[in-house]
């Protein structure tokens, strides 16, 4: 199955889907606070900390594009590996640390049909955490060539909200956009049993670039 991202010019970044319910009111309070900082020094004073804010905001929702790796299993997050481990059932999970300065889109780590979407509610302590294991989640499995592959999507301490971008029965390339996670996060990839990881714990990733599986 091709790569959808792999003829995207390089360098061109938008703005990810489900950023305007925290970007439009912050940039709007930015542009008026600055309209009329030509008047007043009051205005002048708010016109600072809200364009750095509504800069912030810009910077933080930005969705560069991507050229999509090779690989069976590519990585669907930017950030930190945080932990590799074994599972009961021969799975291995690799954990990814997203801090609030990665790109917070997350991608689809094998190309396939999403065949489940599960919204788990839960807490939201910070998502290096070790009870982040109970957090907010949406839960994903993707029937692929591999078999059954499940990643989930994990809420930080200030992310409350997950916004999945394709529902259950959707066919994704591999390195599709499949959804945000607002603000610092987590995102768990489990490889199927006999496959091997090919990074380290504090190694960074790129979603849709870094190769999770190793030959």
């Amino acid at each position: 199955m091709p790569h959808s991202q792999s003829s995207a010019p390089r360098g061109r970044v938008r703005l990810a889907r489900g950023a305007s319910p925290w970007l439009l009111p912050t940039v709007a309070t930015a542009a008026v606070s600055l309209a009329r900082s030509r008047r007043s020094r009051r205005w002048a004073a708010v016109a600072v900390p809200t364009t750095a804010l509504a800069a912030g905001m810009l910077w933080f929702f930005r969705d560069p594009e991507r050229e999509i790796a090779q690989g069976r299993v590519i990585s669907p997050a930017d950030g930190v590996v945080q932990s590799i481990m074994p599972w009961k059932d021969g799975r291995t999970r690799v954990a990814i640390f997203m801090s609030p300065l990665n790109v917070h889109v997350n991608r689809a780590p094998l190309a396939g049909t999403v065949t489940s979407v599960e919204h788990i509610p839960g807490g939201f302590v910070p998502a290096f955490n070790k009870e982040s294991e109970n957090n907010e989640r949406v839960v994903w499995h993707f029937d692929t060539e591999l078999g059954d592959i499940e990643m989930v999507q994990i809420a930080g301490a200030v992310a409350r909200r997950i916004v999945p971008y394709v529902p259950e029965g959707t066919k994704v390339e591999q390195g599709e956009r499949i959804g945000l996670i607002r603000f610092g996060s987590r995102v768990d990839v489990y490889l199927p049993e006999g496959v091997e990881a090919a990074v380290e714990v504090g190694q960074a990733t790129t979603a849709g670039v870094t190769r999770l599986d190793r030959d």
